[in-house]
């Protein structure tokens, strides 16, 4: 275990939470819709909301899980610009597939009439063929219903290949999750570079990509390529985590007239929030200076 890590997890979970305020919306489902009306109001962005938490194993807790969802589904209902994230290991998959499946199916069903879009996100590589599997399964039958796929790995460009024959939204990322060197790139520029053809090929595709990166010389590269290639300016978006400051260049995007969209974390447990916040500072130390710059202010 390198030193990052083991400061980060000597960090007592009531310090994290005090230095959480900017990259989580709080406690509670009010909390993160709360956070998406300001930011739509005053920054014209979009939110995908996500629950925290990822090791639910009991039934009774995953039911539970499925119940903010539906919540969270009737919360956002009149809100267009807010869509909905989730991930596997909330839902089930410890148990089985298919009881993983008929939550998330669940959940898919209940906002499909009034048309939130659930993503369904993605987690490290041990979950990456299971997680496509229920993905392709569910997207049959909603069309209000995409995935995320992590240009790290190498198996990438193959799984855009074989998405689904429908268009998809995806969120095209690096990924957070730290790879073994036979199946994933090890270094950012790689993933970087990887990140930008996988986009390419996600359109080619005739998918919708969801460029997930606080890059700028990233993005101004993807503006400047979709422009050159005449891409309709509705037909991507961008997407970034709540707390990076990105104002100037979240502006600018969306006075381009394009969809800019924030991940928006809340919780229902505290705990999760910590973890999530730990998890962020190992894989980036930029967000762990920032933390640092916040701290000193006091």
């Amino acid at each position: 275990m390198d030193l990052k890590r083991i400061l980060l997890d000597l960090m007592p979970g009531r310090l994290v939470r005090i230095f959480a305020a900017p990259y989580v919306a709080g406690k509670g489902v009010a909390s993160g819709v709360g956070k998406a009306d300001e930011i739509h109001a005053k920054q014209g962005l979009s939110t995908t909301l996500d629950l925290l938490g990822e090791e639910v194993f009991k039934r009774e807790d995953v039911e539970a899980t499925v119940q903010v969802y539906f919540r969270m589904i009737e919360a956002v209902k009149d809100r267009p610009f807010v869509t909905i994230s989730l991930k596997p290991t909330q839902l089930g998959i410890h148990e089985s597939e298919a009881y993983c499946e008929e939550n998330i199916r669940r959940i898919v069903a209940a906002a499909a009439p009034q048309g939130t879009h659930i993503t369904l996100d993605m987690e490290d590589h041990t979950l990456t063929d299971v997680t496509l599997r229920i993905f392709k399964s569910i997207r049959n039958d909603f069309d209000n219903f995409g995935t995320v796929l992590q240009s790290r790995l190498f198996r990438t460009p193959d799984d855009i290949r074989n998405l689904h024959a429908k268009p998809c939204k995806v969120r095209i990322c690096i990924g957070i999750y730290k790879e073994p060197a036979d199946i994933a790139l090890q270094e950012k520029p790689e993933m970087k570079e990887k990140l930008f053809e996988c986009m390419q090929l996600l359109l080619e595709h005739g998918h919708y990509p969801e460029i997930a990166t606080h890059d700028e010389p990233l993005i101004r590269r993807c503006i400047q390529h979709l422009d050159q290639k005449g891409v309709a300016r509705d037909a991507y978006e961008f997407q970034m985590l709540l707390g990076v400051p990105r104002a100037e260049l979240q502006r600018e995007i969306v006075e381009r007239g394009q969809i800019m969209r924030l991940y928006v974390p809340f919780a229902e447990d505290w705990r999760f929030a910590t973890h999530y916040l730990k998890r962020r500072l190992g894989a980036n130390p930029a967000m762990a200076f920032m933390v640092m710059k916040n701290m000193l202010r006091l």
